[in-house]
């Protein structure tokens, strides 16, 4: 019965049949693909399982080099606020990295949203060679 909370929902909605979308539905967001942007060489597009658990070695990345994740993903059901996006990384079983970043608020469509994560560069030198892993939620 909020004025103010019905309007900011029918701004997130825009198009979407506001009655469809109620308050009982918990919001569902899918992770439809994962890209590996790096200057200088061609996309890495690494399409995300059902079950979202890749098997064995997913990617591999020189050394030293620049990248971006760009995410691809659908919101269905709700709005969803304040959507976060956590990376941990271990090698060898100790953990060298973490990783936590706002993405923001979205509403249900049908087409999917993007986002892209800021520029990072991957280790180099003797002591990060090697092969990691990585939790991302």
């Amino acid at each position: 019965d909020d004025e103010s909370l019905r309007r900011w929902k029918e701004q997130l909605l825009g198009s979407v049949d506001f009655d469809s979308v109620g308050e009982t539905l918990e919001p569902d967001v899918k992770i439809v693909s994962l890209a590996i942007i790096s200057p200088g060489r061609p996309d890495i597009l690494l399409p995300v399982p059902e079950n979202g658990k890749p098997k064995g070695l997913w990617f591999t990345l020189k050394e030293g080099s620049r990248y971006r994740l760009k995410f691809t993903f659908q919101v269905s059901n709700n709005i969803v606020s304040g959507l976060k996006y956590s990376n941990t990384v271990w090698k060898t079983g100790v953990k060298v990295d973490s990783t936590k970043e706002m993405i923001g608020t979205f509403s249900p469509q049908q087409e999917p949203y993007t986002h892209e994560m800021p520029e990072e560069t991957t280790p180099s030198g003797i002591f990060a060679r090697g092969s990691y892993s990585a939790r991302s939620k």
